[in-house]
């Protein structure tokens, strides 16, 4: 059985499945993506991150990522009974696929019932705001959320890309609708450690989005860092694991939500929070920073 970590009044996976490589990548293959979701349910995930605006290729609508998270989960018998789904509005797309921004109040309110409509949930479990508007002040945003909740839309409220700022002005907003919150945060990216710590004095899930490296790892071809490769040998196990146990060891509220294109990764990623590192490893990983290492690529 999976480890679990608090979600507000849940208990959800330590490590979760970001859904955007379902349908984002270029060559993304449906059937592959259903048996991805299903190892995933297999393997005692329960926390599954999409958004309205993941997946559209050009001139495609919002909503792919979310009608293919919620197709393949209903494939999986008794599936919908214990995950919870997070999704997350803000953003849209240009015809050319590009990403916008919108967070006036009109648009998030419009945006999660839509969301909650193509989930085929009377009520989103956890809906998070995707990224600050810089036209529209985020008190305002945040108002728009809190009216989700009020309304019976939104169960739970989290916050994306945010800083200590709009952070500070969420919690005053949202109060105890707002259980987490969703930044960058891998061995290669802790700019965001600030926002991490001040989410362990709130109490609030912090989920890390792009853990194995995003795009700065992409040159490793899946591949790993020295680094990370000598402590992986030492234990038997995947650089990628490597680093989500790393991950899992910065704060009793870190959930790393891991992409995933294969049902073998996600496998791998599941089992990261059994991986024990002790004080050496975590020592030489803390200074995978310091010396430029190119981390560990996306799977």
């Amino acid at each position: 059985m999976i480890a679990t970590r608090a979600l507000g009044d849940l208990r959800i996976s330590a490590i979760g499945l970001g859904a955007m490589t379902l349908t984002q990548l270029p060559d993304a293959d449906v059937e592959q993506g259903v048996r991805v979701v299903h190892a995933a349910v297999d393997a005692g995930v329960t926390l599954f991150d999409t958004a309205d605006a993941y997946g559209p290729g050009p001139g495609s609508e919002l909503g792919v990522n979310e009608r293919a998270l919620i197709a393949a989960l209903k494939q999986h018998p008794d599936a919908l009974e214990h995950v919870i789904i997070a999704t997350k509005g803000g953003h849209t797309r240009g015809e050319d696929a590009s990403w916008l921004i919108d967070g006036s109040p009109e648009h998030l309110a419009r945006a999660a019932r839509t969301s909650a409509h193509r989930l085929e949930l009377d009520v989103l479990p956890l809906y998070q705001h995707h990224r600050p508007d810089p036209n529209v002040p985020y008190e305002e945003s945040m108002g728009a959320l809190r009216q989700l909740v009020d309304e019976g839309v939104v169960h739970r409220l989290g916050v994306s890309n945010v800083g200590l700022e709009q952070l500070e002005i969420a919690t005053r907003v949202l109060g105890d609708a707002l259980v987490s919150v969703q930044n960058e945060y891998s061995l290669l990216q802790r700019e965001n450690d600030p926002v991490l710590r001040r989410a362990e004095e709130l109490g609030l899930t912090f989920f890390a989005w792009g853990p194995l490296g995003g795009r700065r790892a992409a040159k490793d071809l899946g591949g790993a860092a020295d680094t990370v490769a000598t402590v992986a040998a030492k234990h038997g196990s995947s650089p990628q694991r490597v680093a989500l146990a790393w991950l899992l060891s910065r704060s009793p509220v870190m959930v790393p939500i891991p992409g995933s294109s294969r049902p073998d990764s996600v496998r791998d990623s599941a089992t990261a929070p059994e991986l024990a590192l002790d004080d050496e490893d975590l020592k030489v990983l803390d200074g995978v920073i310091d010396q430029g290492d190119a981390g560990v690529a996306e799977r």
